[in-house]
C-alpha cells in the first residue's frame, strides 16, 4: 500500500466515522477523531456482518487493503451508540 492509498483510506475512514455520528447524533472531537471511529467502525462493521453471514455491499480497494464502507458506517454508528451511552455531556461554566 502506497501513501496515496493510505491516505485516501484515511480519508474514506473519517467520512464513515462522520457519517455514524451524524446516524446518532453525538458528535465529539474533530476528523481525527472521526477517522479513529471509521476505521473501528470498519473492524467492527465487518465482523458483525461477517458473523451474520451478510453479503459485502459496497466496498473499496485502497491497494490491497479491501475497505467495506456501508459496514464501516453501520459499525461506526453503533460503536458512537454505545460509546455515548458510557460519556457524559460536558457542562460549560461561564
Amino acid at each position: 500500500m502506497g501513501l496515496i492509498d493510505l491516505l485516501l483510506l484515511l480519508l474514506v475512514a473519517g467520512l464513515c466515522g462522520a457519517l455514524g455520528q451524524a446516524i446518532v447524533g453525538y458528535n465529539h472531537g474533530g476528523f481525527l477523531v472521526s477517522v479513529a471511529i471509521g476505521i473501528i467502525g470498519a473492524l467492527v462493521g465487518f465482523w458483525l456482518a461477517r458473523t451474520l453471514g451478510l453479503p459485502e455491499p459496497f466496498v473499496l480497494q485502497f491497494g490491497d487493503q479491501p475497505f467495506p464502507v456501508i459496514w464501516s458506517i453501520a459499525g461506526s454508528a453503533l460503536f458512537v451508540a454505545i460509546l455515548s451511552l458510557f460519556t457524559r455531556p460536558r457542562r460549560v461554566h461561564a
